[in-house]
Formats: C-alpha cells, structure tokens, sequence
C-alpha cells in the first residue's frame, strides 16, 4: 500500500508541472503593461508639445506595443535559458524556487528602474534612451553621481526594491497557478529553438525606424520602446556615412566641396580627392596675442540680456557684451560638450554617430592647438573634471595640447565640487595659475578652459549669487557668469591681460528637445570676443558656425598658415555664403539663408523652411543645390576623418 501511494504521489499532475513558459511569459506581460504606464507617463510629460491627433495617438500607442513585445523577447533570454537547462528533477526543489525567484527579482528590478531612469532621462533630454545614453552608460561614476545630487536616489531605490519584491512573489505565485505540463529536456529543447529562431528573426528583421512616421518629434520617441532604443543606439554607436547617408559620386561631391571651403584669402596646395588643405594668407603683420577661449556648459543665447532675456541672471556677460564684439547669430554644431569641442578644435562639421573626441584614431589631428604651437605658443586645455571623461584628456593631449584638470588642484584649492567637477571659480583660479607660468616663458599663451557648473545638478558654493545652490538651472547660470566675472576682473590685475584676446562662447545650448527633429532655436549660442584696445565693440549679425570660431580668431590676429579646417573666417568671406551645421547623433543638419535641409539614415534627404524662434519646421519642396551642398559638407568630413585626411 505504502509503495502505491509513493508511485501515485510520483504520477501525481502537480509534480508533473513546470514553469518554464508560464514565468517568462508573466515577465514578458509585466514589462508590456509598465512600458505601457511609462510611455503614459512621459506623454504627460511632453504636454502641449505632443501632437494629440487620432493618427498619432495611434502610432505612438500601436506601434509602441510593437516594440514593447519585441523589447519583451529580447528581456526574457536569460529566463528561458534558466529553465531550458535547469535538469526536470530540481524543478521542484526549493534551491530551484529560490534561484528562479532570485533571477526573476533581479529583472523585475531591472524593468522598473529602467522605467525610473526613462523619466530622468526625458526630463534631460526630451526623449527616450539614445546614442548619449550609451556614452553615459561607460562613465557610470560621474553619471551615477550627477543623478545622486540630484535626486533622492536612496529612498527611489528603496521603494523600486519593495515593488520588486512584491512583484516577485505576484509572478512567482501566478506562474505556479498557470504553470505548464512538465516538459523533459527534448522538448524544451524544441522550444528554446523556436525562441531563438523568432529572436533571430526579430534581430535581423527590425530596427527602431518604424516609429519615426510623424513630423512631431515627440510622437516619434514615445512610439518607441527605452530600453530597445538603448541598444539600438548601441548598435548604431558608429554610423557609416556612405552606407546610410545621402551621397554624391565622389568627384563631384569633392569639386563641390572645394568650391564650398574656398575664399578670398586661401590656395588650395594639392588636387587630391576630397583635399581642401590650402594656404591661408592674411596681410599686415602677425599679431601674438593670448588667446583665452572659455567655452561655457550649456549656455544658451537666450539666457543673456542680449538676445532678449530680462531675468538678468547673466548680469557680468551682459555688461561685457557692451564692450566686446557680439556674434549675435551663431549655432553650435550638436547637442552635447564633446560636440562643441570637437568643433572648437578641429574646427569641422559633425560626423554621424559619436564625435571625433570619443573615437578610435583621433591622434594628430590638424588642429587649432597644432596650429598655434606651430606660431610659438603654449596651448592648454583647462577643465575642473577629470580629462579622463568624454575621452577629452586623451584627445586634446595628442592634438596639440598640454592637459590640466582636477587632478592639477589639491583639497585647499577647492571650495566645492561636485561629480562632475570643481566649482567654475576654483577652475578660473586654475587657470590663472596656469596662464600665469607660461607667460613667464615669454611664449604667448592660448588657453581653451571649460566650465562644468551650468550642468545637472545645478550646484555651486553658496552666498556667491542671490539664488540658492540645487535650485535649478538658473542659479547654474547666473554662478558660472559670477565666475567668469571674477575671472576677468582678475586677469585685469595681470600683466599679460592687455595683450589678451578672450573669447567666451557656449559648447551648446542647454536643451535640445524640441517639436522637430532639428529645432534651429535650440542651437543658437552665444560668442563674445573682448580685448579692449583691440577689439573695437560692435555687433557681429551674420550666419556663422561654430567650426567658424576658429579661423575666425586667427584671422583677427592676422595669421597665415596652412589650413585643413572646414570653418570659415567670417570676416573674409563673402557675403550670402554663410551657413551653419546642426546634428544630433543621427541628423544631419545644414542651414543656409531662410533653408533647413536634413540628413538621416536610410538616405533621407529633406528641405525644410524653418522658424528660427520658436524651432519648428515647415517641409517644402526638395532643394537640389541646397542638398547636394549639404551632402558635400558632411560627406567630405566624413570621408577625411575615415581615410586619415583631417592629420596634420
């Protein structure tokens, strides 16, 4: 009797079942519904700016459950490979249980804290995970960091455990009731192949394009899936110009583009392909001025009382504006600093993908460092982080500039620090310190500094300015414009100060979310030269470009000199040939008169009449010439990086 009920108890229907398709099919289910909850979420979050018309409410909904199931087939491997290779006879045991409802934990934690960092996210940057995502993700200290000091990270983890915890023990729990029949190694094994076959397919088959159907570039994010356009900007990390780009037969493409970079003052020294290294020769006799070029976290225009801002929380940069030649009409190349420093120092429009100073083989560049140490001058490049961030240690120290950062100040030199640097007054000190042992040297001095204090978490040392530190981005700018106010009110006091050129410019705007793809007004930035005795005051009004300042500044000090720059000297060239570049890490961006044309992937090219207030775009019919002068530009820039052409 007692062997009976054993072999019964062995047949019995409950030790018969598994979870092996009911726990990854309930993981899969919760993502869907958080997914859901979040594009919700951020829809409220994007407000009036998000077009709420019945076709783009269904896209954003449809097509977003569409890349939450396939986002839920990728999220679920590790759980199908649990229960594939777990043997059928510890499916019972409780260390099997345990280890299940561990692994389950680990990626129901991991969907709600990505749904948390979605938000973060959004409210940065106006859209879901991308390229700038993927770049944070490997400097996780200074990331990690800048989210602890500004929000209570402590308590949102604490409430993110509970809720995993709770939603474990649901899953875990409905798993058991809706397990299936045990299935033996065979026939799992059938299973796991047919999975894998349908996520090969998914893998081969799609990409993140299907959701870009609307002009509204909110509609466009918020169809998407954050976690799947997290590693899908991975995978688009580096973009291939030919490959996914407009482009023109390769002559005719470099005949335009040596049309396009040619002016007054320069000769083209060879007739290579794609070549546009010519002789620069300006006349009257060269003048060795310090150059000190500040450029500024997230300053945008209009922040300044100059270009219409009446909450004077740039008091010092307005009064300097009176006394300094204003560039009132200049746009910065992308949308974060490795941007505008790449456009700063090689002075070349922006490549899709990430920017020059985070590649591979950015050694030796011609550069304005290489450039003014050819002339005989000390160059540094000055920054209150660690250069080892955003690569720009490495990149500027192997083009031309010597590297001092964070690392260069002791504890007494700092009244305040925050993750991504020391306070901008402890920077402009560094500096001065710096600028103050070269000039001894008798070598004239260009000094390119960058400020970290206008960033998230917006804090500084307090009692410097009447708004409160980790108030807000206000404060940020209005204690980076106290700094540099104090910075050169000190270097008045200096003997070097009267043969100084300063150059104060933004390496981008402080937000880049806008209803369009590209919103012109989010890349408008300032830029003030000030060199009393010099530099008469006066207003600058034409198109410029950021890779313009550059040539610009040598062109004002009279240089010659041969160039491999693509930015222009704004003073030599004629009028109605201005232009400007704007990009994000996938579009393309070239303005020119009253026109806007686009490039993105999949050889999209578009024309559009944007409103350079307000930032949205009409499309209108395909300009021609205008693309193929867009074309021209980027494709040149590209190819040269990619064939070694932009070492000096």
């Amino acid at each position: 009797m007692e062997i009976a009920v054993q072999r019964i108890e062995r047949t019995s229907p409950l030790r018969l079942k598994s979870d092996f398709l009911s726990r990854p099919t309930l993981i899969a289910l919760l993502l869907t519904g958080i997914s859901m909850l979040t594009r919700i979420a951020l829809m409220w979050k994007a407000g009036n700016d998000l077009d709420y018309s019945p076709t783009s409410l269904l896209g954003i909904f449809g097509i977003g459950l569409f890349y939450d199931i396939l986002n839920a087939l990728y999220f679920i491997l590790p759980i199908m490979l649990f229960g594939w290779v777990m043997p059928s006879r510890y499916a019972g045991k409780k260390t099997f249980k345990i280890a299940a409802n561990v692994l389950t934990f680990i990626l129901i934690f991991l969907l709600l804290l990505n749904a948390v960092s979605e938000w973060v996210f959004w409210d940065e940057f106006g859209s879901r995970f991308n390229f700038i995502a993927v770049d944070y993700l490997v400097y996780t200290q200074e990331v990690v960091g800048n989210i602890r000091q500004s929000y209570p990270v402590e308590v949102i983890v604490c409430i993110l455990l509970v809720l995993a915890v709770v939603l474990t023990v649901l899953v875990s729990r409905f798993s058991t009731r809706f397990a299936w029949i045990e299935m033996r190694f065979g026939r799992r094994s059938l299973v796991a192949v047919a999975y894998f076959a349908v996520l090969a397919t998914v893998f081969l088959t799609f990409d993140n394009k299907l959701r870009q159907f609307s002009n509204n570039i909110f509609v466009n994010e918020l169809a998407g899936n954050g976690m799947y356009e997290l590693f899908a900007a991975y995978r688009n990390n580096e973009l291939d110009y030919n490959q996914f780009y407009a482009k023109m037969d390769e002559r005719r493409a470099s005949a335009t583009i040596r049309s396009l970079v040619k002016t007054p003052e320069s000769r083209f020294v060879d007739d290579k392909r794609f070549s546009i290294e010519r002789d620069i020769v300006n006349t009257g006799t060269e003048l060795h001025k310090n150059i000190i070029l500040i450029s500024v976290e997230s300053l945008s225009a209009d922040f300044l009382g100059s270009f219409g801002n009446t909450q004077g929380i740039t008091p010092f940069l307005d009064s300097l504006a009176s006394r300094s030649l204003l560039f009132t009409n200049l746009y910065a190349t992308g949308t974060r600093t490795v941007r505008g420093l790449e456009a700063l120092s090689i002075c070349a429009p922006p490549t899709p993908g990430q920017s020059i100073v985070r590649r591979p083989h950015n050694e030796d560049l011609f550069s304005m460092g290489s450039v003014l140490r050819s002339k005989g001058y000390q160059a540094r490049f000055i920054y209150g982080g660690y250069g080892y961030f955003d690569n720009m240690g490495y990149f500027f120290g192997h083009n031309g500039y010597g590297v001092v950062d964070r690392t260069a100040l002791s504890k007494k030199d700092i009244d305040y620090e925050n993750i991504w640097g020391v306070a901008d007054e402890n920077l402009f000190e560094l500096a001065v310190r710096e600028i103050d042992s070269d000039a001894k040297n008798g070598k004239p001095v260009f000094a390119h500094i960058m400020t970290t204090s206008n960033h998230r978490p917006y804090t500084y040392p307090e009692g410097r300015i009447d708004i409160p530190s980790h108030s807000g981005r206000d404060g940020a700018v209005k204690y980076t414009d106290f700094a540099i106010g104090q910075f050169i009110r000190s270097a008045r006091n200096k003997p070097w100060f009267k043969n100084t050129l300063f150059v104060i410019v933004a390496d981008h705007c402080a937000s880049s979310a806008g209803k369009t793809d590209l919103p012109v007004n989010r890349y408008k930035i300032p830029l003030l030269i000030y060199a009393p005795g010099f530099i008469p005051p006066g207003i600058m009004p034409r198109l410029m470009s950021q890779i313009d300042i550059g040539p610009t500044v040598l062109g004002l000090l009279n240089f010659s000199y041969r160039s491999q720059f693509f930015g222009y000297d704004i003073f030599q060239l004629e009028p109605g040939r201005e232009r400007a570049f704007v990009s994000t890490y996938q579009s393309l961006g070239y303005i020119k008169h009253d026109s806007l044309v686009i490039l993105k992937p999949q050889r999209i090219a578009s024309t559009f009449i944007p409103d350079f207030k307000d930032g949205s775009a009409r499309q209108t019919s395909q300009n021609r010439s205008l693309v193929n002068e867009a074309i021209s530009w980027y494709q040149a820039a590209s190819f040269q990086f990619r064939n070694g052409m932009m070492k000096k």
